[in-house]
């Protein structure tokens, strides 16, 4: 799903995912000056503050998965996956 250039260019400027996206291209930046495994780490940690309210609706949506289903429906990775969206609002919407 595209959701155009006006909405991504939003997304990316607000202030609240500010660290978020300082981590992600700061990492890029690491990894151009050669220091990959920092740089990486820096964008995962990017990723997962710009896009950690997604994990539970993605976690939702694999459990219609017939193999991955199972393992999406066990209790832990079920908290596992609350957690990681529980820092922004619980508003129920796509932070997009």
């Amino acid at each position: 799903m595209t959701i155009g250039f006006s909405r991504t260019v939003r997304f990316f400027s607000r202030r609240d995912r500010m660290r978020g996206i300082l981590s992600f291209f700061g990492g890029i930046v690491l990894v151009m000056m050669r220091w990959p495994i920092l740089g990486m780490i820096l964008q995962l940690y990017g990723l997962i503050y710009l896009f950690g309210q997604f994990f539970p609706i993605l976690s939702q949506s694999i459990k219609d998965v017939p193999v991955l289903g199972s393992l999406f429906s066990n209790p832990s990775v079920e908290r596992f996956f609350a957690s990681l969206g529980a820092s922004g609002g619980s508003s129920g919407r796509a932070p997009v």
